[in-house]
């Protein structure tokens, strides 16, 4: 096993738990990937994800390789309400946790009669587009032949017009101007694609599954950060006798006989497999196409184009207020502007931030004191210098000018702040440009969807955010599930039924 990721954790406990010998090497002191935390003086920030949506993913890995619940080994708190969305214009609405009528109401009462239930419409379509991707995208291995979920499969309102021809909408934005028809409500949509490394202005209206599934299956957080999780399912492989070796880089994959036969690390030692996962992109670890040629597969994206997240802890004097929202979103006042900046490869001068306030005493030294972790979308590292002093701290500074619409007294209450950035999450995890890949989509003839779980390398898999169902908690997971079922079952494994 390549990597302790999610992904690849996933996929250690299920196999091992299937009668095999599982050795992960990573390359860094610690498991996990990019969910990770920081600590200092009593407060504790999450580095990576902030929250999970669907955790019957692993309460699945849970029951799958073991007696102990997924609820024995953490604390899953659901959010209520799910979100508050502060808008440029001053509108400000706070949605609740997985209630679609309560959505309606909220939605009315701040933008207006008739907002609520356009949005509830459009959700409405998006569990179309859902119920028709699901299962190929998320409890499937991909497809020999992916091209079919190159179609789009959001069922786009068909708006005649005067005198010009029907118009269909085919890209996020284009559902926020036609459908939506409220600036703000085409910001909330914007933005939730924007939170998951995708540009709205391309991204094709199959998108609109993202807010479906938070609005749907509700958030959650994990009671102690993010970490919490990743070190259950740590321990979960652990209790399952899973070898872990940490400051191993795997540098190559072994080959003989055309297959994958073993990995070769950084200080030159050769370690013989039967079977290889890689969780991390594994293009780069083998000497040859692993995706074939001009037969619909869908490659490994090395472009450097995969936005990263700069993010800012921020340490607080003062208790945090019992009515406060856990995720506060202040949008940015132009979202095609700030998102030309992210896919152009430059700063957004005003983006949109995302503030996490979690009502959690084990991230703060106590209850006088808050832990706010602000993040936004960015271009990754490479395009942008992150590295450079100057521009993190001017950077830190736009966000925290943007925060202060959701955190008043932000400047009087901050005792310190750290800055990470793509250039970080590049150093820490090994991704590159510090990338952060997005979840599976269909639409765009294929463009977004991710490498399949098997190579053109027998024996070599691929686990992770890097290959199908593409980034995020659950899908990473997922990938778990799918790697484990192939390996375990061959080639002729179709997923859980």
């Amino acid at each position: 096993m390549v990597g302790a990721g999610m992904g690849a954790m996933a996929t250690a406990a299920r196999l091992a738990v299937a009668g095999h010998r599982v050795t992960v090497y990573e390359r860094s002191a610690t498991y996990g990937g990019a969910v990770d935390r920081f600590e200092r003086d009593g407060f504790v920030f999450d580095t990576g994800p902030g929250l999970l949506h669907l955790p019957a993913v692993y309460r699945d890995l849970f029951v799958k390789t073991g007696k102990e619940s997924l609820e024995r080994s953490v604390t899953l708190d659901q959010v209520d309400p799910a979100s508050r969305h502060l808008f440029a214009d001053g509108t400000d609405v706070t949605l609740p946790n997985a209630s679609r009528a309560g959505s309606v109401a909220a939605l009315d009462a701040a933008l207006g009669a008739g907002a609520g239930e356009r949005w509830a419409a459009f959700l409405g379509r998006a569990r179309d587009a859902w119920d028709r991707t699901r299962r190929p995208l998320l409890e499937e291995p991909l497809w020999a032949d992916p091209r079919p979920l190159g179609r789009d499969p959001y069922p786009a309102v068909r708006q005649r017009r005067l005198l010009r021809g029907a118009r269909q909408a085919a890209t996020v934005a284009e559902i926020g101007a036609w459908e939506l028809d409220d600036p703000r409500l085409a910001a909330l949509l914007g933005g939730c694609a924007l939170s998951y490394g995708l540009d709205p202005r391309h991204a094709p209206a199959s998108a609109a599954v993202l807010p479906y599934l938070e609005q749907t299956f509700g958030s959650w957080y994990v009671r102690g950060g993010m970490r919490e999780l990743a070190r259950a399912v740590y321990e979960r492989c652990l209790a399952r006798r899973v070898e872990f070796v940490f400051g191993a880089e795997v540098t190559r994959i072994v080959e003989k006989d055309g297959a994958a036969a073993g990995v070769e690390l950084a200080d030159g030692t050769l370690v013989a497999a039967d079977a290889v996962v890689a969780g991390v992109a594994a293009g780069r670890l083998v000497a040859r196409d692993l995706d074939g040629a001009g037969d619909g597969s869908v490659r490994e994206r090395r472009d450097g184009s995969v936005p990263g997240r700069f993010t800012v802890l921020l340490a607080l004097r003062g208790g945090r207020d019992e009515d406060v929202a856990h995720r506060t979103v202040v949008h940015a006042p132009d979202g095609a502007a700030e998102a030309a900046a992210v896919f152009g490869g430059r700063p957004a001068e005003r983006p949109t931030v995302t503030v996490l306030r979690p009502d959690d005493a084990a991230t703060r030294p106590d209850d006088g004191h808050e832990a706010v972790t602000l993040t936004a979308t960015v271009a990754p590292q490479g395009p942008v210098d992150w590295s450079d002093a100057a521009l993190r701290t001017r950077y830190a500074e736009v966000l925290m000018a943007a925060a202060k619409a959701a955190l008043p007294g932000l400047p009087e209450r901050l005792l310190w702040h750290e800055t990470l950035t793509p250039a970080d999450t590049a150093a820490r995890t090994g991704a590159e440009g510090g990338a952060v890949p997005a979840p599976a989509l269909a639409g765009t003839a294929g463009a977004l969807l991710h490498p399949a779980n098997t190579t053109g390398l027998p024996g070599l898999y691929r686990a992770g955010g890097w290959a199908h169902p593409g980034g995020g908690l659950a899908h990473a997971g997922m990938s778990g599930a799918l790697v484990a079922g192939l390996i375990v079952e061959g080639a002729e494994f179709r997923g859980s039924q």
